[in-house]
């Protein structure tokens, strides 16, 4: 159909030369679960577990990071305040990495705010918190007669269409596949008299879609803290009419199907090949691709941060995770979040040299 689809970035270890050799098995509850074969390229499985193997390193577990303390220029953080098991203990340290997600780490800093920081922590900007991206993302479900006996399927995408198609000139988005849905994953939106194997039987017969937009960085989508100090998320969707027209696309698409041997144009079988379409829209609460509350930039008027992540207002405070982001693209952030880390990662080698 003159389209170009890729095979989608993966962090998982596979190795398909050498099957006995490979961590991954391509089991069917990769997209959404933990690995329990430590396959993931993850965060615990590459970064924290190699890094506690040194002497010099700990991990503190089943702790609360309070807030951050200064010393009385304000230009200095001086302790860490932490919960623990009802205690209250105290960290110090020459650099302090700030690495929450883009929610917990603006609501630690607006915690942490003293006299010299009075609407929080390196916040003189007043854009912490602000900006809050999560992109607009939907999950699409394509249904035929034929079965989809696919176990690994988060393997396909298709960014033909992310800068805008000739029918619409702004940029729609990302598409690909989502890792098989089943019955359990269904029931979550489905009707509570929906019986278990109508669902089951609808995932048996699925072909399944991630689809993503970019969400752009509006001031009043903010992260703040309420009378209790509890977070709380506000957000109103934006750039809507981009993601519509990547939902139609797709759909017309589908539409263009090769007749099914076994059950003619009515099974409407093919790779974008379905009639029957259970869309639905990621929620508030579905905060995986949270980022941008705390801005990086070289106006430190409209950032919180510089160019290597430090707070423009605080000399040894950095913040190294989706929150620097000033936009989010139509990707999932994680790809770069990890480069960003290792570029800071560098810059703060180099410091302590």
């Amino acid at each position: 159909m003159g389209l170009k689809p890729f095979h989608t970035p993966l962090g998982v270890m596979l190795n398909e030369k050498n099957a006995h050799a490979s961590k991954c098995i391509r089991c069917n509850t990769c997209d959404g679960f933990p690995c329990l074969v430590y396959a993931k390229s993850d965060a615990q499985v590459l970064g924290v577990d190699p890094a506690l193997e040194h002497p010099n390193v700990s991990l503190l577990t089943e702790a609360y990071v309070e807030r951050l303390e200064t010393d009385p220029s304000g230009r200095e953080v001086k302790k860490v305040i932490v919960r623990k098991d009802g205690a209250v203990q105290e960290f110090c340290s020459d650099v302090v990495v700030v690495s929450c997600g883009a929610i917990n780490s603006a609501a630690l800093l607006l915690r942490s705010a003293n006299n010299k920081h009075q609407n929080g922590l390196a916040n003189g900007s007043d854009v912490v918190g602000r900006h809050y991206m999560g992109h607009v993302n939907s999950i699409l479900m394509a249904v035929s007669k034929c079965p989809n006996p696919t176990v690994f399927q988060k393997t396909l995408s298709v960014n033909d269409f992310y800068f805008g198609s000739p029918e619409w000139q702004y940029p729609m988005g990302h598409i690909s596949f989502v890792g098989k849905l089943d019955g359990i994953t269904l029931s979550a939106g489905a009707p509570a008299i929906a019986p278990g194997f109508t669902l089951d039987l609808m995932a048996n017969h699925s072909l399944d879609f991630w689809l993503t937009s970019e969400d752009l960085p509006d001031p009043e989508n903010r992260v703040t803290l309420n009378r209790n100090g509890e977070i709380a998320l506000s957000y109103r969707p934006n750039n809507e009419e981009g993601h519509r027209k990547l939902i139609a696309k797709l759909k017309d698409l589908m539409k263009q199907q090769t007749a099914c041997p076994v059950h003619g144009h009515e099974c409407h079988q093919g790779l974008f090949s379905r009639s029957l379409y259970v869309g639905q829209r990621i929620p508030l609460a579905g905060v995986a691709h949270q980022n941008g509350t705390i801005r990086f930039g070289d106006d430190s008027k409209r950032s919180a941060l510089d160019r290597n992540c430090k707070a423009h207002e605080v000399d040894n405070l950095y913040v190294v995770d989706g929150s620097f982001f000033p936009s989010c693209g139509a990707v999932n952030p994680a790809l770069t979040i990890m480069a960003n880390a290792l570029r800071v990662g560098d810059h703060l080698t180099e410091r302590m040299n």
